[in-house]
């Protein structure tokens, strides 16, 4: 496996085809995927996991952490995550969190990431805040 830095637009179908497939391919187009680091995860040079980073000020958000279904169980998530965590410590970010699904609420808790219990539903999903403090 190898984790390299892609373009938002790279991103898009495995977001659709993973987490909204229900949606159009424009509902997983953010406003904000040009100002962002995007990184994906291939197995013999195929793309098969995707995460998109964005900083502002000290603190880096997480978004669309998604892995193709047959690839799914393999922790190619898991290292992607832990790519990112190192990419936030490298520029001395103080802060990493994510709006993480609240069912997926465990595998954040892994990486020592805390859930600061504030939840919000977006398209009948339901989504919790969950964050680590980088700084000393």
């Amino acid at each position: 496996m190898e984790i390299k830095a892609i373009q938002a637009s790279q991103t898009w179908q495995i977001r659709h085809e993973v987490m909204w497939p229900d949606q159009p391919l424009e509902f997983v187009q953010l406003e904000e995927d040009n100002s962002g680091f995007h990184f994906g995860a291939f197995e013999d040079d195929k793309l098969v996991s995707i995460i998109s980073c964005f900083i502002e000020e000290k603190e880096m958000q997480f978004r669309k952490l998604a892995t193709l279904v047959s690839y799914q169980g393999k922790g190619i998530a898991s290292h992607l995550l832990e790519y990112i965590l190192q990419f936030a410590k490298e520029r001395d970010l103080e802060k990493v969190w994510c709006n993480a699904r609240t069912n997926k609420k465990s595998f954040y808790e892994k990486f020592g990431m805390k859930d600061t219990f504030k939840t919000f539903t977006k398209a009948g999903q339901e989504y919790t805040i969950m964050e680590i403090n980088l700084s000393k």
